[in-house]
């Protein structure tokens, strides 16, 4: 099947998508070089050039027009974010073999300077693998703003986390924001922590790392918004409401395994407990408030009666498995 085709408009250009606000510069590609940055860009490749790299070019992105740097970096000197995911020993793996059958490195690393190191946001796989291959240098795209570090997890699209991933690095991000001190509001940061589903879910994960994530974040997405607490202050609620969704997730360990005492046999059995306690399904209008929910659905779990399911209504719920 072709992909679906974007409405345009009369001069012929896509239709803006929803929610979508951005008007880009009118930059064109000549206008994009920088003879003479901006002073803190000027500073900024200044500083680089001592800390013994090199920088290849300046210029202007083309949406936002911001200043940035494009530079060779001493590897030594760049380290991951200590809030990005994991680094797959596997990707690497796979990195390192086809750089080593390429011998190219294509694919710059996004920084930002902090006392002397080079933080990435987005680089840990081809950081490790470059080191594996004995580089000296790593190419990077220096930003000079830090808060962009924060934002990669809204940029990085293409190469897609999977939810724990996802909600596991939202949270580090979440600590190491509250870690800079200052009033900024959790709600101030929607754009970095995605959504707030997510923060919840990352803290529920840290204490328990195979929890069924993918069967309560739709359900979190109708009750979560972002809190209008300053985030040192907020981690102490989403750890509270991450108690409370395990609290549930014990609820429903309990009624599959009640399940399965009867003889019932499927990777959807956790799934079918949350549609059954879930009462969001049949409610018109809002979603009642965090706690009234999840009270009513560990309540429900905790009440299931195996007896009264039948084999067909398992075979119907479907839905994700129990891991993600």
């Amino acid at each position: 099947m072709p992909p679906k085709k974007r409405p345009v408009t009369k001069s012929g250009l896509p239709r803006s998508r929803k929610g979508v606000k951005l008007r880009p510069t009118e930059l064109g590609p000549r206008e994009l070089a920088l003879a003479e940055p901006p002073p803190e860009v000027a500073e900024l490749a200044r500083q680089v050039e001592e800390d013994g790299g090199a920088v290849l070019a300046a210029y202007r992105e083309p949406l936002g027009g911001h200043a940035l740097l494009f530079a060779a970096l001493p590897i030594e000197k760049v380290e991951r974010t200590s809030f990005q995911r994991d680094v797959s020993d596997a990707h690497v793996r796979k990195l390192t073999l086809a750089m080593d059958r390429t011998r190219r490195y294509l694919d710059p690393i996004i920084a930002v300077r902090e006392d002397g190191k080079y933080l990435s946001p987005n680089g840990g796989h081809r950081l490790t693998a470059l080191r594996e291959l004995g580089a000296k240098a790593v190419l990077a795209l220096v930003v000079p703003e830090k808060r962009v570090a924060y934002q990669i997890l809204a940029l990085n699209i293409e190469k897609a986390h999977n939810l724990r991933e996802k909600a596991i690095e939202v949270v580090r991000m979440y600590r190491d924001l509250a870690r800079l001190g200052g009033t900024p509001k959790e709600a101030d940061y929607a754009l970095e922590l995605e959504e707030p589903a997510l923060a919840t879910l990352g803290f529920a994960y840290e204490q328990r790392g195979r929890l069924s994530g993918g069967a309560y974040q739709p359900i979190l997405k109708k009750v979560e918004a972002f809190l209008e607490l300053p985030l040192a202050e907020a981690i102490a609620e989403r750890e509270r409401r991450a108690s409370v969704v395990l609290a549930f997730d014990d609820a429903v360990s309990e009624a599959v395994a009640k399940l399965k005492e009867r003889g019932f046999d499927s990777p959807y059995l956790k799934a079918f407990v949350v549609a059954r306690v879930n009462p969001l399904r049949f409610m018109k209008g809002a979603a009642p408030p965090f706690d009234e929910l999840f009270a009513q659905m560990t309540k429900r779990a905790q009440g299931l009666d195996a007896s009264k399911v039948k084999g067909e209504d398992v075979a119907r719920s479907g839905g994700a498995p129990e891991t993600d």
